[in-house]
């Protein structure tokens, strides 16, 4: 699989949990993920246990449907770059927001050694308030 296609894995599942396995597959032990400054769940977080705890577990329970829409990639050698929009709605609240979104991933010998998120965090925010 090309470095493209590896990324695409972990959006273009049939379910949450088949990208959630093809994350898992493809991410080195060491990765280092870092949600955006000022978003919610904000920080580096190092390993898959970590990132689980600390972001996906929390986006599982806190919101319902939480989700990134993928419209377009760039991939060039190393690094492949994810355009799209989240969504979802506050579970406490009962707001539903959008918010624009781009994922900055690096690998390694087909493995994912780092994730950036870059995102426009007033909207989910809001939602949270």
């Amino acid at each position: 699989m090309t470095n493209l296609d590896i990324i695409k894995s972990t959006y273009e599942g049939k379910t949450s949990e088949e990208n959630g396995k093809n994350l898992a597959q493809y991410s080195a032990e060491n990765i280092s993920w870092t949600e955006a400054k000022g978003f919610p769940y904000a920080g580096t977080y190092i390993g898959l246990e970590e990132i689980t705890k600390n972001v996906f577990s929390r986006l599982g329970s806190e919101w319902i449907d939480y989700k990134f829409t993928p419209e377009d990639y760039v991939a060039s050698d190393d690094k492949v770059v994810a355009f799209g929009t989240y969504s979802g709605t506050y579970k406490i609240t009962g707001k539903l927001f959008t918010a624009r979104v781009a994922h900055v991933w690096k690998l390694k010998d087909s493995k994912i050694i780092n994730f950036e998120q870059f995102v426009d965090s007033q909207p989910v925010n809001d939602a949270m308030k």
